[in-house]
């Protein structure tokens, strides 16, 4: 069943309060920390609302809070896609399928910033130990061909940078734009309304 833009602040209301995967914050504000982070640096509409809706899948796929404990990969990253399909295009759903490979291509070839460089040891060391466990569920790190097949998809640079605001977006009690505001936003971008 497809979702339409009113669907998706239900969803949150119902299932965003749920911690996130041992993070210091909920589903809803890690969502709305990621949304924050790629409106301040500038991104266009798309890639907030992929930022936004990246993690929908462990909502929709709900395995209980950090299913890696049990050694699950809820494959988040494709479950929301059929739900979201009709109602974005592939700006928004291929940004969300490749976020979870773009943590395993940062993991072993790291990135170049404004702030500096992060080799990929520093950044896999970074992660967050369910990140950690995650990243193995889902293959773990790219090998060099794997890493080179990854960067030169559509939409694959945006997924890192979704990936890098994913991972920053678990500061406990941070102040964001409430929800309605980036839905606002998702309806101007939506194919279908």
């Amino acid at each position: 069943m497809a979702l339409c833009i009113d669907d998706i602040e239900p969803l949150f209301i119902a299932k965003g309060g749920r911690m996130y995967a041992g993070e210091p914050v909920t589903q809803l504000q890690h969502a709305l920390q990621s949304a924050q982070l790629a409106e301040q640096s500038g991104a266009n509409a798309a890639l907030i609302v992929a930022a936004l809706l990246h993690d929908l899948g462990h909502m929709v796929n709900d395995q209980g809070e950090s299913p890696t404990l049990r050694g699950i990969d809820d494959r988040h990253e494709y479950v929301a896609l059929p739900f979201l399909r009709g109602l974005f295009d592939d700006a928004v759903l291929q940004t969300i399928r490749l976020h979870v490979d773009a943590k395993r291509y940062l993991c072993a070839r790291g990135h170049v910033s404004a702030s500096g460089t992060i080799g990929s040891a520093q950044y896999w060391a970074n992660l967050s130990p369910d990140s950690k466990r995650s990243l193995e569920l889902q293959g773990g790190i790219f090998t060099d061909a794997e890493a080179r097949r990854f960067i030169a998809q559509p939409h694959a640079e945006d997924a890192v940078k979704v990936r890098l605001w994913d991972d920053a977006a678990k500061i406990e009690d941070a102040e964001t734009p409430p929800l309605a505001h980036y839905l606002a936003l998702a309806e101007t971008i939506a194919v279908r309304r």
